[in-house]
């Protein structure tokens, strides 16, 4: 054990070769922290035996009371092996969903991580998810399989049924990596394929495609996880045991007599020792052998578990002893055998040991960098690595040399800002005292006595002589004491108290970064690069050679700041450094004001912004947030804003109703923003909304049966005849519908009609623009640059095949007679140009789609050219929020069948003609004299007297006049008209066809007993839950079920499932898709039968009408309730005397 000297780590961090940058990644509760605690109790900084129940990475009060971690935090331990020292940088990370965007944060910064597997749950889905994230990020894992106790003490299991099932958990972890290889194997086949056949010749078209080729060439050997490669652990982090099985090699090559390496290869799989020969054999000769692995290594755990929880200990003294351990009298008389465990095994078998030269051995140093991941950090908005600027490609050869010389250029990513009390950082911590200054604050305490005995013996001998009551003369010297000092105004107080009070309560923002090219230090002025910063575009303006301490001129998305502090970060504490060199993890103080969430920080401006992190959870659960005391919204506002910077993946924005609005990952999440915005970061009392919930209108086709399954035929259609009849009486006046669906409406000046129809979208085309929807958004601005006439920058290949790819798949998708020509006249996206709603120009004589990037069509002047902006905007209003409950639309497409203007270019022309017979009238009057403006001031500019006689003036004035006619109108009232019209067309095409609401959904993932199944089964099911899948994990007792559930109805789903199944069953939700709910929210029940079933006093509720009704209410809009349900008068059960 040794305690980490600040001398010590800053030496190891100059050498970057011995520094291991790493982070545990695991589902929850899979005993992350615990495996934390165990290798940082090796280094001193915590007992041994309080290694698994401290959680010291777990610094918050909430992470202590619930048990799980929700921040990823970093500490730096020192591990020495063969004579080397080594540095290792360990990150903690959440398993919980909710907060997988603080695994992002940390995967970032690593080069290799500890995947954590629970030897009786096996691989759950957060697994899956962390093993992607790490395989996105380019960083190399290792697996610890822990909770290998629970086999024995929990399952009983024999060692050879043990064996089996690791095997199993092994074939699993090494399923999903095989998986990940693979999708990227056959991607880059494709990519290479799509080149070559571009520069190919006609003749080898013919040669078979063969998928295989690609995974055959690749070696992928290094990618798997096995004992016998050495980055497989088998451990018990909370009894402090684990092992390589080269640590067992080693062992038994001595007693046996059998090499080592042999040992190695054969202590795992399916070998076995025979003892007369001395030989390992392959197969099972005889029956009843015993694997290797079984025999050498899991029997002697098993007899030990079973000696000390059986209390033999004569058994347990001769193991101790053949081991050579030495245990203390107080484990050993001990009377909970787990205490007793630890001693034997923490000594035996530490963890710390197995894990840290695993760690060393089988992970990279940041010098092992890959040319792929760094042309894939600096590759940011899906451009190619070699389209950037040459001095940008130059700052590779920095990445992967790591220099730390002086004119190597300073680059480091921070990944998330976290808050941290101001009064715990180094500089603000109380002191300890010198041994001087000790004596000196002595030698003035002795005086200070000294001379208060003094006075009081003076004032004793003057009352003695005066004789005055004592009590009285302590007053008078009280009074005259307060008269010396000069008096306090209350206002003052009042400030002075308010200071010490914020300077109590400041919190300040420490960056979590990691240095990947040169040296950091202290005072040291960087350019912070913004996500959406471009060298390509701003090089240029700047001088050649310029740095972040120079006058520069302003550049967009780039801005300088000065690194005021740097720090180690050690678990709860930090320690002050003056410099970090390459290749370390460190905190950055003083970034508060220039970094929301993460950036790049660099000494050179050709240095791009590292791509953005990708976040597997995605923010679904929105609340309103208010303060209880209107006064107090200043600091709500400011609060929300800290909150906002310290989380990686809360937003917070103001919606169009004002309200401010938190959005969250979960309900834990939820909980714990809440927490920190009342008690760190606002400091006020708040008033919480329920949680909002988001849905999404649609349109379906026209149903075959009704709510309560019966056909649609004769004897409903007097019933929908006077529904119908009821609903065309909703649609004002001078709005026509047709049978089929098509509206036609005027604007209000009768100028110009337009006819639209609603059709429903297949789902997947939906949810195909739903997944393209940063793609059509970057169409979408190349276009309207286009339209607008701006210098575009040439979009790069690979975005222009993207979108091909997106079109040809549209086309694929939208098959038929109605979308025949579909594809080339969408017109527009919708809501906010990127949604999964189209617009589809379908009239003669415009030619007007979103493929411009395409084909670089040159924009046509015409009359619908001028307008068709407003026709767009009104699209947009319209998919933005639907008629239902003003909530936006999914997979709705309209289409614009007719827009006749010939009113307008009548009105147009006649204002034409008007003008032109003015002006030939004001140039008869005038003659040869100046002509008049329209301000009624005489016109005398030199132009204007030249061209008086030749008669052009006539002409340029009309000229002049007509283009201002056209843009009055343009940005004038009927454009105003023409967005409104087509706002309402929409949303009356919308209400002629079946409207449906569309609810958002969660994938849910309960790993649960056999016994309790039946209590899960009912939660789910009251909560209008769809079980899709359950499985039995195979060799243990738990059953796997997956589901989906509703956003709407999760709120308190985990703890109600928690409390139904006494804890044996836990959720974890993750948002999927959403999802169409069947029931037709304006159905009313017609026969007597069905108004039983779904009346007003019936059982089973319209769920789509509850939905709908509740938002409705949510918004202030009229909702057709009857307030008074039951209007019979209330009766006293007693009479009335």
């Amino acid at each position: 054990m040794v305690l980490t000297s600040l001398n010590k780590i800053t030496g190891l961090q100059k050498k970057t070769a011995c520094i291991r940058n790493i982070c545990i990644l695991a589902h929850v509760d899979h005993g992350k922290t615990t495996l934390a605690d165990c290798l940082i109790s090796s280094n001193g900084i915590i007992s041994s035996r309080l290694a698994g129940k401290l959680r010291y990475l777990d610094s918050r009060e909430d992470e202590q009371i619930r048990g799980i971690t929700m921040k990823s935090s970093a500490i730096t331990l020192l591990f020495g092996k063969d004579g080397e020292e080594y540095l290792i940088n360990l990150i903690d990370s959440p398993g919980h969903v909710d907060f997988s965007s603080e695994v992002s944060t940390a995967v970032r910064l690593c080069d290799g991580c500890i995947v954590v597997v629970d030897a009786v749950e096996g691989v759950c889905p957060q697994t899956h998810a962390v093993l992607r994230q790490a395989w996105l990020e380019n960083i190399r894992p290792v697996l610890v399989i822990n909770k290998i106790d629970r086999l024995i003490m929990e399952l009983k299991f024999t060692p050879q049924e043990a064996y089996s099932h690791l095997k199993n958990i092994l074939e699993q972890v090494n399923a999903i990596t095989a998986t990940l290889f693979t999708s990227k194997v056959l991607e880059e086949r494709a990519e290479k394929d799509t080149e070559t056949q571009m520069t190919s010749d006609s003749a080898q078209r013919d040669q078979v495609y063969d998928w295989s080729a690609g995974l055959e060439s690749t070696d992928d050997s290094h990618l798997y996880f096995s004992p016998d490669q050495g980055n497989v652990v088998f451990a018990s982090a909370v009894d402090g045991w684990g092992f390589g099985i080269e640590h067992f090699a080693k062992l038994y090559s001595q007693k046996i007599g059998i090499k080592p390496s042999v040992l190695l290869k054969t202590l795992w799989g399916d070998y076995y020792l025979n003892t007369k020969a001395k030989k390992i054999m392959k197969s099972d000769q005889s029956k009843g052998k015993k694997p290797l692995f079984v025999q050498l290594v899991l029997d002697n755990i098993w007899s030990l578990y079973e000696a000390v929880t059986k209390r033999d200990k004569e058994k347990i003294d001769k193991i101790v002893s053949s081991l050579g351990l030495k245990i203390g009298a107080r484990e050993s008389r001990h009377a909970d055998p787990k205490v007793q465990l630890n001693a034997i095994c923490s000594q035996w078998l530490p963890i710390s040991e197995a894990v840290l030269s695993m760690v060393c051995n089988k992970l990279p140093s940041p010098l092992d960098i890959t040319i792929e991941r760094v042309e894939k950090l600096m590759s940011v908005g899906g451009k190619a690595f070699d389209s950037l600027p040459q001095e940008t490609q130059d700052l590779k050869d920095a990445f992967m040399k790591c220099s730390s010389e002086e004119t190597a250029p300073v680059i480091v990513f921070v990944s998330k800002m976290f808050a941290v009390d101001a009064k715990t950082l180094p500089q603000n911590k109380p002191r300890p005292l010198t041994q001087e200054e000790m004596e000196q604050r002595r030698e003035l305490v002795r005086r200070r006595h000294a001379e208060k005995l003094a006075a009081t013996q003076g004032q004793e001998l003057a009352q003695a002589g005066a004789g005055e009551n004592p009590v009285d003369q302590a007053m008078k010297a009280e009074v005259t004491k307060e008269d010396d000092q000069p008096p306090v105004t209350q206002t003052e107080a009042v400030t002075v108290a308010a200071v010490k009070q914020e300077a109590e309560t400041k919190e300040a923002f420490v960056a979590f970064a990691r240095v990947f090219s040169g040296v950091v230090k202290k005072g040291r002025k960087l350019f912070v690069l913004g996500p959406k910063y471009d060298p390509a575009e701003s090089l240029h303006k700047m001088p050649v050679g310029c740095c972040a301490a120079d006058d520069l001129p302003p550049v967009p998305h780039l801005a300088c700041c000065t690194l005021e502090d740097l720090y180690l970060l050690m678990g709860r504490e930090q320690q002050q450094l003056e410099e970090v060199p390459v290749g370390n993890v460190l905190g950055i103080g003083g970034l508060q004001e220039f970094v929301l969430k993460s950036a790049t920080l660099s000494s050179s401006p050709a240095c791009p912004p590292f791509t953005p992190l990708n976040f597997e959870a995605t923010p679904i659960v929105r609340v309103a947030v208010e303060p209880k005391h209107p006064s107090d919204m200043p600091q709500l506002v400011k609060g929300m804003k800290l909150l906002n910077q310290a989380d990686p993946c809360v937003q917070v924005l103001i919606q169009e109703t004002g309200e401010h609005v938190l959005i969250t990952a979960g309900e834990v999440h939820l909980q714990r923003c809440l927490d920190d915005l009342k008690e760190r970061f606002a400091r006020v009392e708040i008033s919480v909304s329920k949680p909002i919930i988001p849905f999404r209108e649609t349109i379906t086709r026209p149903p075959k049966v009704d709510m309560v399954n019966e056909e649609i035929g004769r004897q409903q259609k007097v019933a929908v005849i006077h529904q119908s009849k009821e609903e065309q009486n909703k649609i004002p006046e001078g709005v026509q519908v047709d049978s089929d669906g098509l509206v036609t409406m005027s604007t209000a000046n009768k100028y110009a009609t337009l006819s639209v129809r609603a059709i429903p979208l297949p789902e997947e085309v939906t949810r195909l623009l739903e997944e393209n929807c940063d793609l059509i958004r970057t169409m979408e601005q190349f276009t309207s640059s286009l339209n607008e006439g701006k210098k575009t920058q040439e979009m790069n290949q690979k975005t222009l095949d993207q979108i091909q790819a997106l079109k040809q798949k549209l086309q694929e998708k939208l098959q038929g007679r109605k979308w025949r020509n579909a594809i080339d006249s969408i017109w527009s996206f919708g809501p906010r140009k990127c949604g999964p709603n189209i617009l589809l120009n379908g009239f003669e004589g415009y030619e007007r789609s979103v493929w411009q990037c395409l084909d670089k069509g040159v924009k046509e002047a015409s009359l619908y050219r001028d307008f068709d902006n407003s026709v767009v905007s009104g699209f947009q209003l319209a998919t933005l929020s639907g008629p239902m409950c003003e909530e936006p639309l999914m997979g709705v497409c309209f289409s614009v069948e007719k827009w006749d203007m010939s009113k307008f270019a009548e009105q147009v022309s006649t204002n034409r003609q008007g003008l032109e017979e003015k002006a030939e009238g004001e140039t008869l009057a005038t003659g040869g004299t100046t002509p008049v403006s329209a301000d009624g001031d005489s016109e005398s500019t030199p132009e204007s007297k030249e061209t008086q006689g030749s008669g052009q003036q006539p002409f340029k004035l009309l000229s002049r006049r007509k283009g201002e006619t056209l843009l009055a109108d343009c940005y004038g009232p009927f454009s105003g008209q023409l967005i409104a019209t087509m706002k309402d067309a929409c949303r009356y095409a919308m209400q002629a066809k079946p409207q449906r609401l569309m609810a958002a959904m969660y994938t849910c993932d309960i790993m649960a007993t056999a016994e309790v199944l039946g209590r899960v089964y009912a939660v789910l099911s009251k909560r209008e839950g769809r079980v899709l899948q359950e499985e039995m994990k195979e060799g243990t007792d738990m059953f796997i079920i997956k589901a989906v559930l509703p956003v709407a109805e999760s709120f308190g789903f985990a703890d109600e499932i928690r409390k139904r199944t006494s804890g044996l069953a836990s959720p974890q939700l993750v948002f999927s898709h959403w999802e169409v709910i069947s029931d037709d929210p304006f159905w009313v029940p017609t026969t007597e039968e069905e108004y039983l079933h779904f009346g007003e006093k019936a059982d089973s509720e319209n769920q789509a009408r509850k939905y709908m009704n509740a938002v409705r209410k949510r918004k202030g809009l009229y909702v057709d309730e009857k307030i008074v349900e039951h209007a019979e008068k209330q009766r006293t059960l007693s009479r009335n005397k």
